[in-house]
Parts: structure tokens; sequence; C-alpha cells
């Protein structure tokens, strides 16, 4: 039987749409650069090219606009860890290599979606709306120590290793991009640029290959005197 053709959905679904991921990719810019407390359901309207009311007619509130802002922010987090585990799964490249591509990935992520690292730091702060959005820290946290194990090929009962591993990784690939303008100019460096992250993921590795299950050294016991 012949497959049937695709309908397109009708005009104004599309305007919806459209009007819905404008209205979240302005409310990310505006919550990041100002703050939540800062920014107005009209401002983001502005923003998002919409008139001042577009932004409660779909969300509702500032609060639910913030919280899908969060939503869609992780739920980008996400992708990227689900496809580099994928990539990484059917390289079949050693250990050290797959570390590499990790780094790489995380460093890339965080230079193209700087608003998810300001959201994230106002919300360590203090400075996000008040909702709680452990669920969604813990989801999305959970997924990556998953996907790093079974990446660099740790054993289950390795988690914790993995956990600390993690956590050094998102230090130093995030610490750079928050302080792009204040302390990494301050040490000697000039603006970040593809040089400077290319020799960043380089040094990043280095630092993070003795965590690897194959190079962690083993402690050498001692003999009974």
């Amino acid at each position: 039987m012949p497959r049937p053709t695709p309908v397109a959905p009708p005009a104004r679904l599309r305007d919806a749409e459209r009007s819905r991921t404008a209205i979240l990719e302005a409310g990310a810019e505006l919550f990041a650069e100002l703050g939540y407390e800062a920014t107005s359901l009209a401002a983001v309207g502005v923003r998002a090219g919409l008139s001042r009311g577009t932004p409660g007619y779909f969300f509702g509130s500032k609060a639910e606009l913030y919280h899908a802002v969060l939503e869609q922010a992780f739920a980008d987090a996400l992708e990227t860890i689900r496809a580099g585990q994928l990539r990484a799964m059917r390289s079949a490249r050693p250990p050290a290599e797959v570390l590499a591509g990790v780094v790489s990935d995380y460093v890339d992520f965080v230079v193209a979606h700087p608003n998810f690292l300001r959201l994230i730091q106002r919300e360590a702060l203090g400075e996000g709306a008040g909702l709680d959005s452990r669920s969604l820290r813990q989801a999305v946290g959970s997924e990556a120590v998953t996907a790093l194990a079974q990446e660099l090929g740790f054993a289950p009962r390795a988690r914790t290793q993995v956990m600390h591993l993690l956590l050094s990784m998102l230090a130093l690939t995030w610490f750079p991009a928050l302080h792009e303008t204040t302390l990494v100019p301050a040490i000697g460096f000039d603006r970040p640029s593809g040089a400077f992250l290319t020799a960043r993921k380089r040094h990043i590795t280095t630092l993070l290959l003795g965590a690897l299950p194959s190079r962690r050294a083993t402690p050498t016991k001692r003999r009974p005197r």
C-alpha cells in the first residue's frame, strides 16, 4: 500500500508553535540577563517580537514561563547527553578517546548555550523564581552520570567515582565560560577564541585521564616486616 502523504499542520497551529518558541527563547535571554525579578512578561513579549500580552496568553504567569524555560534548558542538555552517549557507544573507541569526545561535547554545549549557564548560576544564587526545580536537575544529573559511566567503561559499583569525574568536568568546562570577561582575562588570556577552546579541551582531557578505570592507580600493599 502507498504510504499516506504527510499533512502539514494548519497555519494557525504553525504560528502558535512559532510564537511559543519565540517566547521561550526571549524568556531564557531575559531571565539569564536580568534575573527573574527584573524580567516582566511584557518585556518578554517585546523581545520576542510579539505583543506585551502574548506571553501571558501562552503561559499564564511569569512563574509558569520561567518553569517552562528551565524545562526547555534541561531538555536541550539531555538531548546533547543522549546524542553523545549514542555516538560514543557506536564508535567502540578506547576510553581515552571517548573522554576527549565527551569533554569536547561539554565545552561546545557551554559555548552554544550561554543562557543555560546563567540560568543555573542565578538558581544557585537564589535569584530564580523560588520554584522547586530539584527534580529537573536531578533527572539530568543522574542521566549524565549513567551515560558517562557507560561511555567510559566504569563498573556499576564505581558510580561515586563517576560522579566525582562529572563534577570535575563541569567545573573545568563551566568556570571559564562564566568568567570569560572577569577572571579569564585577569589571568592573561584574551577573550576565548577557537584556538583557546581547542587548547582548553586538550588540557581538560589531560587532567581527567587519570580518573579513567584503566588508569586509576591500585594501592600498593605493604609487606609485613
